[in-house]
């Protein structure tokens, strides 16, 4: 099907150009969302009309959305998830609850906008693009952990795995400690024990 790009879509075109496009694609995301118009002789006369229209106020909205991506670039949001000793989510992280998170510290973030290259299945630190317009991008930083002291220890750099491998290092020479006092003590006992031996 062969539409024309009411405003720039990503690896499709700019506004203003006539695409072919798979009818599937054109049907249920570009036509709905009011991304395309069907490339007829009527639309396309239509669409010269307000061309000019469509130009401003897509300069419009790019410059709001690049004002918002000033604000929003970098930013941390932490996001509280139950998880293994080992650092995997039972679970994942959604584009949801990314945009929720973003909403909850006073920015406005839809879900659709937030693009996750992969699931995020662990804890730890995750750079997360959100795109606010076509043409503005901006990247947030999500820190998945299982409480706000941990997000905390991870967000001055700490990994999970760090601070388990910390923690584990820490009882083993506890466990030591433990046993080389278990160990003079019962070298203590050991020595009171011995009586001298006397002849039979």
């Amino acid at each position: 099907m062969q539409v024309i790009l009411l405003e720039r879509v990503a690896k499709l075109g700019q506004l203003g150009e006539v695409v072919r496009v798979k009818d599937g694609y054109a049907r249920n995301f570009l036509l709905p969302q009011g991304k395309a118009l069907r490339a007829s002789e009527a639309n396309i006369q239509a669409f010269e009309a307000q061309k000019a229209d469509l130009a401003a106020r897509n300069e419009e909205t790019r410059d709001e959305a690049q004002k918002q991506a000033e604000k929003l670039n970098g930013q941390t949001f932490i996001i509280i998830r139950s998880a293994s000793d080992a650092g995997a989510l039972y679970g994942s992280v959604t584009t949801r609850d990314a945009a929720d998170a973003a909403n909850a510290a006073g920015f406005e973030v839809e879900r659709r906008q937030v693009v996750l290259n992969a699931p995020i299945k662990e804890l730890g630190l995750h750079e997360v693009s959100v795109q606010l317009h076509p043409e503005v991008d901006t990247t947030i930083v999500l820190n998945v952990a299982r409480s706000q002291e941990e997000a905390e220890l991870q967000a001055s750099g700490k990994s999970i795995r760090e601070l388990a491998a910390e923690a584990e290092a820490e009882a083993e020479f506890e466990i030591a400690e433990l046993f080389d006092d278990i160990g003079a003590a019962g070298r203590d006992d050991d020595e009171g024990d011995i009586a001298p031996r006397g002849d039979a």
